[in-house]
């Protein structure tokens, strides 16, 4: 059974045609060929719960189901990677709301 999966970085989201049997190493080297960035040098995590994905265990081993949402960050210069942060609609409106409304 074929299933999707968002991956969020930054603005851009990237829909991924995937299989519950499909592994995170499959997914991040279909991601490979769309953003020029090498699959050890990515990293899948769940928003939610911040559960780094394994590489070498399904999406079905690691509960994502179809139409999941998985945050992409990239390893940066000093091998470290980037932090993880998902902005939510309602973030958005309470900052909104805490000067007043006004823009």
């Amino acid at each position: 059974m074929d299933m999707y999966i968002r991956v969020k970085r930054s603005k851009t989201t990237y829909f991924i045609k995937c299989k519950p049997s499909d592994k995170v190493l499959d997914i991040k080297e279909k991601l490979q060929e769309l953003i020029d960035q090498p699959a050890n040098d990515q990293r899948l995590v769940l928003p939610g719960t911040r559960e780094v994905l394994e590489d070498s265990k399904t999406l079905a081993e690691q509960k994502v189901e179809n139409d999941a949402v998985v945050a992409l960050t990239l390893r940066k210069d000093d091998n470290e990677f980037e932090e993880v942060i998902i902005v939510r609609p309602n973030d958005f409106y309470q900052s909104r709301d805490g000067d007043g409304g006004n823009w």
